[in-house]
């Protein structure tokens, strides 16, 4: 009897899916742990699912939810293009739709968009590179390679654009050079983000490049991808001997990723803390459950291709050797241990 008046507590506000795209990157397993936390905590019930990086299998998560009568789906899509179908069924059972960290396009019902500035992700990857080789001030010229997310994930454009409106004068001026010649998405992008990929592209890069010459930089967009981009390096001999490992980017502050910044050899990435996109993501559904305006503060980027979806975008923050241990422990994001040991 006390279960169940416990569960009925807990129904007063409903069931909530959330569909996440893999546990392959440890950044998708802390946003769902996130997530069901907040939610929790604000008296909903989850239904958190990983779909391994399947969209088959993602489509019949999301449908089994809306079969469930979950009352708001938060969805961070394998392809953001895959889910129109579903979506309308979704919109007819009135389940409202917050996509999450991806955009969601060509459907119109997506209600919300709860980011971080992914342009700004792009801005900031850029910066960390030309900051360390010294173009700004007048220094170079420099070897650069690019890499791209994966062309299925709407993201990926943004973080390529953003950290070429910081590359794009550079490279114009000469002061950066991209000895392969691959630029645009179209070349450079790694399907579903697969460090496996980019190692295997990097390895032909050096190859067909760099025989005679060196490589002294590389804008990677994520760890998982930074961590094969230097795998190769390091095959080559890049970080021993007199043979500097170039500046790497990358994103999400992935452990293992921050272990090897401190060991010198990836040079920076972007941490973007889950646990305040978790809480913007419960406020907005919370705001939806209460019939009001969910809080937004961008109301024109994001283009879906059928409508601009309102969205919420949270800062990003540059890390390096320098400032890891004030942003990454400081916020009680890592304890010192986890990077430590």
């Amino acid at each position: 009897m006390f279960a169940l008046s416990t569960h009925s507590f807990a129904d007063d506000k409903g069931l909530i899916g959330i569909s996440m795209p893999t546990k392959s990157s440890a950044r998708w397993i802390a946003d769902g742990d996130n997530m069901v936390k907040v939610f929790t905590e604000k008296g909903y019930q989850t239904d958190l699912q990983y779909a391994d990086d399947d969209i088959p299998n993602q489509l019949a998560q999301i449908e089994n939810m809306v079969t469930k009568g979950v009352k708001v789906l938060v969805i961070a899509a394998i392809d953001g293009t895959t889910l129109s179908d579903i979506l309308q069924k979704a919109h007819d059972a009135g389940v409202k739709v917050i996509a999450y960290d991806r955009l969601i396009r060509d459907s119109a019902n997506v209600d919300y968009y709860a980011t971080f500035d992914n342009f700004q992700v792009g801005v900031l990857q850029a910066t960390t590179l030309t900051d360390a080789l010294g173009v700004k001030d007048g220094k170079g010229p420099f070897n650069i390679e690019l890499f791209g997310g994966s062309p299925d994930d709407n993201n990926a454009f943004f973080f390529y654009n953003g950290a070429m409106s910081v590359l794009q004068p550079y490279i114009d001026g000469g002061k950066l050079v991209v000895q392969s010649g691959q630029m645009g998405m179209d070349k450079v992008g790694t399907l579903r983000w697969d460090g496996a990929v980019a190692q295997a592209r990097m390895d032909n890069l050096l190859s067909a490049y760099y025989t005679d010459k060196r490589v002294d930089a590389v804008l990677s967009p994520y760890d998982g991808l930074s961590i094969g981009i230097l795998s190769s390096l390091k095959g080559v001999g890049y970080g021993s001997g007199d043979m500097k490992m170039p500046f790497v980017s990358g994103q999400d502050a992935e452990v293992p990723s921050v272990k090897s910044i401190i060991a010198g050899e990836q040079y920076s990435t972007i941490f973007k803390d889950t646990r305040e996109l978790a809480k913007v993501t419960a406020n907005m559904v919370d705001a939806m459950a209460s019939g009001k305006e969910p809080e937004v503060n961008d109301t024109k980027t994001y283009d879906n291709g059928v409508k601009v979806v309102p969205a919420y975008l949270l800062k990003p923050v540059a890390v390096d050797a320098k400032n890891w241990e004030e942003v990454l422990i400081g916020s009680g994001y890592y304890t010192k241990d986890q990077i430590t040991q």
